[in-house]
């Protein structure tokens, strides 16, 4: 893993530093336990021939009971370091994945409208799995390879300094090696898991319409993108997995090079009397113990790239900014009369291409208000810049008097209620769905607030009825739109937001949650946002929205008098 991931990593390791240091020193005494095994080894084949008539047993044994102990105790304690890394690791990972989700929930609403749900999911998930995976086995093995390493090209040192100069041309050309494949390793590692989650996206897009695929008959078309983006995501695979497996190979034909000049020098040593064969044994021993973590570190390596990209992925998302603060002295905005002002209000998704153009309206407290206009006016535009998802890029909007800025964020979308046409509802019971705004909520108000919303009756007509699990089937359309509209008259807000809410109701339903409307405005600023007309006959006050501004506004009477473009939508509603 590069040294900025680490660094970067580090605030969510170092509240585990301390046990990080205790496993470190665990991982030290086991492996210098196991390297104590070649040199009791070499005793033991030096024992054998010490006498000219015989083995002298008692060393022989002494020496294998010492190895036999030094394996065990190290087997112990890496497991203990094991097994003691996979709970760390599990904690460190539950802290990564905890910040991503907290710092999506604090993104701003324009940052989802241009990266896919199922990318992002991809970086909760499965990037995190994988950093975890990489600090639960790989960094043990790679810890366990460098105290290998250094420790037995010391005893190789003791052992034989002349036989040693073998490594000083092997190790540096595996260095040089596995540096230059690492620089290509780890761009593809990184592309691999962007189409990873590039095309978690795309299932996670097509799988919420399947309906819709099966009704237009695009199964086929469907699927030929998929294989597309499914290819992408094979061919990044296996061009990662290609550069990573080729270094391992590489590396232990080198090692398996330096092997081969081992045994030929320490024969000539040997022979000449400059190494007792037991120490030549021990020198062969060590050398694998040498070279074999080299090779494992190579691969590990690969590993560790890919874990490298999947962390950037994450803290990528971690260093996104968040939505905008309060001012110090923001207001609390604990009660509203809703007075809602937008004056000469222009705002555009793309600044060059505007959506509302010098915008002026007024919706009196109390008031029920209406827009209505043509597809692409600019309707639901209104309601995200009321809950500050975006800022307009000139003019101003106010609230009983007071700039939208200058409440606090979270207090003002308090005291707004909002419902939407494409309405969420989670996998709880129905009573937890309606009280979704309002936790504390007793049975006694979620059942009012059910009657109110007309969904009453086809919710004691389930076998479990308010404590009914929503699986996201059994449930129409409109039924799941109703149980939002509950949602609605359960929470305390002082303006009510209905953005096409009754868009998939039929029309005796939408008459009823007309009149509970009625019940539902008293005391409150009621803003409604209508294709259908008739949701809006009874407003105070209709805004026809065209080409980004106010074409006209009256009440539903003024408005068919004036001939205009309410008249005409009316015409094409209901007198076609």
């Amino acid at each position: 893993m590069k040294k900025h991931v680490l660094f970067r990593l580090g605030p969510f390791l170092r509240p585990y530093w301390l046990r990080f240091l205790l496993l470190i020193v665990l991982l030290l005494a086991g492996n210098l336990l196991s390297l104590a095994a070649p040199l009791l080894s070499g005793r033991a084949v030096d024992a054998i021939g010490i006498r000219a008539g015989g083995v002298n047993f008692p060393a022989v044994f002494q020496s294998c009971a010492g190895m036999l102990v030094c394996y065990a105790l190290s087997s112990l304690l890496n497991y203990t370091v094991a097994s003691r890394l996979i709970r760390v690791s599990q904690a460190v990972s539950h802290d990564l994945r905890k910040a991503a989700f907290d710092r999506m929930s604090e993104l701003p609403v324009d940052y989802f409208d241009t990266h896919p749900a199922g990318d992002l999911i991809s970086r909760v998930c499965y990037d995190v799995d994988t950093v975890n995976a990489t600090l639960s086995t790989d960094l043990l093995q790679l810890g366990t390879s460098v105290f290998t390493v250094a420790g037995s090209f010391l005893m190789l040192l003791l052992l034989s300094p002349r036989l040693t100069l073998v490594f000083l041309v092997t190790v540096p050309l595996s260095a040089l090696l596995t540096r230059f494949q690492m620089k290509r390793i780890h761009p593809l590692f990184r592309l691999r898991s962007k189409e990873l989650g590039a095309l978690n996206g795309f299932a996670e897009e097509r799988m919420g319409c399947r309906r819709s695929i099966r009704t237009y008959g695009v199964e086929e078309a469907d699927l030929g993108l998929f294989d597309q983006r499914n290819e992408a995501a094979s061919r990044a695979y296996y061009d990662a997995d290609r550069a990573s497996a080729a270094l391992g190979p590489s590396v232990n034909f080198i090692n398996n090079v330096s092997l081969a000049a081992i045994s030929m020098f320490g024969a000539l040593l040997y022979l000449e009397g400059g190494l007792s064969l037991g120490n030549l044994s021990s020198f062969v021993l060590y050398s694998r113990k040498f070279s074999g973590p080299i090779r494992e570190a190579a691969n590990l390596l690969a590993e560790l790239q890919a874990s490298a990209a999947a962390a950037e992925r994450v803290l990528d998302l971690l260093d996104e900014e968040p939505e905008a603060g309060d001012p110090p002295e923001a207001l609390p905005a604990e009660h509203l009369r809703g007075d809602i002002r937008f004056d000469h209000v222009t705002f555009g998704y793309d600044p060059a291409q505007p959506v509302l153009r010098d915008f002026t309206a007024h919706i009196p407290a109390g008031s029920l208000a209406a827009v209505v206009g043509p597809t692409g006016a600019g309707k639901t535009t209104l309601v995200s810049l009321l809950l500050r998802f975006y800022r307009p890029q000139s003019g101003s909007i106010t609230l009983d008097g007071v700039p939208l800025e200058s409440y606090s964020r979270d207090g003002l979308r308090r005291r707004l209620a909002l419902v939407l046409q494409d309405t969420w509802l989670f996998g709880g019971t129905i009573a937890e769905n309606i009280a979704y705004g309002a936790p504390g909520a007793g049975r006694e108000e979620i059942v009012a607030a059910a009657k109110a919303a007309r969904i009453h009756r086809f919710i004691t007509s389930l076998p479990q009825g308010y404590d009914t699990v929503l699986s996201g089937e059994g449930i129409s359309k409109g039924q799941r739109q109703l149980l939002a509209i509950a949602r609605c008259f359960l929470t305390d807000s002082d303006i009510v937001i209905l953005d096409e809410a009754t868009s998939n109701v039929d029309t005796e339903t939408e008459g009823e949650i007309s009149l509970a409307m009625e019940r539902l405005r008293q005391g409150r600023t009621c803003f409604v946002i209508a294709h259908r007309l008739a949701t809006v006959w009874g407003a105070d006050r209709i805004l026809v929205l065209d080409q980004g501004g106010v074409a006209e506004q009256g009440t539903h009477q003024e408005l068919l008098a004036a001939g205009g473009v309410y008249a005409a939508i009316y015409a094409a509603q209901f007198q076609s």
